[in-house]
């Protein structure tokens, strides 16, 4: 268990996970968070994390930090997305092991899993096919900094444990027209299309994927609830269990927005991934449960959402 004046650092402490983190440290009443922006640490030179990590000494981390982007981000910067998470992953991994870190927990993604893995996904589905071709370089960045995590832990005797999310949607998130992921888009599409009066939105696809969302601040309570009560090498999945068609999820968003207008899709843009559910009995077996259903923590992002205008400038 982590003490509560534990020194704890957060990596990407102002992305839509680490600020949940942040969140969730601060309600369960952690008083010794260390936290650095990105002009003040970039994770990706290594002197840096690495004078950053002999001087602080954090005893917890969680790393949350992540170039991160949905289809058409991927798809575009390729090599981008794998040298910055790769380059990350390694250096705060490897300064926390030379520090003597208690213990780190790594956020990946569940676009580390095959992509026509057996539905729901297991944690042990891990490298049995192809990845989706839409997001392989990001995934092979996050199956290389969960399975640095497990080499440690046999080499050395670490306790450095993984996450693997489900789709995320909640506050501070990205609802950049391009480089956001489906939940923020259709956010901002819709409602934009509310503002300006539209008779229709157009949605990539034909709305037939199946998706599991999650609600960042659950996902940020699954994070200290097993940063207390697991250890081991195998990754955890973090979901809801639940699916939805894209198709519905546009329909939910619209609701929530206040959009009354047609709904069209274009057969053309690509669909991604058919279907992508979680297997989440593990954490299930652990004792943690999700808490807020979909159309609930829609209404709080799209709330968010209008709180703060410039997140839909990013």
């Amino acid at each position: 268990m982590m003490e509560k004046n534990a020194k704890i650092y957060v990596a990407g402490h102002r992305g839509m996970v680490g600020s949940a983190i942040v969140r969730e440290l601060e309600r369960q009443g952690y008083t010794n968070i260390i936290t650095r922006t990105h002009a003040e640490l970039d994770l990706t030179r290594q002197d840096q994390v690495e004078a950053f990590f002999a001087a602080e000494k954090p005893e917890y981390v969680f790393l949350a930090a992540a170039k991160v982007g949905g289809i058409v981000a991927n798809q575009s910067a390729l090599a981008d997305f794998m040298y910055d998470n790769m380059m990350l992953e390694m250096n705060v991994i490897h300064a926390a092991w030379k520090n003597g870190c208690k213990k780190l927990e790594f956020l990946g993604s569940s676009c580390i899993y095959p992509r026509l893995a057996p539905q729901p996904m297991p944690e042990s589905c891990l490298l049995t096919s192809a990845l989706e071709p839409t997001n392989e370089a990001y995934a092979l960045a996050k199956i290389s900094g969960l399975k640095y995590c497990e080499y440690l832990n046999r080499q050395y005797g670490t306790d450095y444990i993984s996450l693997m999310p489900t789709n995320l949607y909640g506050p501070n998130d990205n609802y950049h027209p391009t480089h956001s992921h489906v939940l923020p888009a259709l956010i901002r599409r819709f409602h934009e299309a509310k503002v300006e009066g539209k008779t229709s939105v157009t949605c990539w696809g034909d709305g037939s994927p199946l998706r599991e969302f999650l609600y960042v601040d659950d996902l940020a309570n699954l994070c200290v609830f097993l940063m207390n009560h697991y250890s081991g090498n195998e990754t955890v999945n973090a979901g809801t269990g639940k699916e939805v068609t894209i198709r519905e999820l546009t329909e939910i968003v619209a609701k929530v927005v206040g959009y009354e207008g047609e709904i069209l899709w274009d057969t053309s843009k690509p669909n991604g991934t058919p279907r992508k559910l979680l297997d989440v009995s593990k954490a299930t077996a652990l004792g943690w449960t999700y808490r807020t259903e979909l159309e609930d923590g829609v209404r709080l992002s799209y709330e968010d959402f209008l709180n703060n205008p410039m997140r839909a400038e990013r």
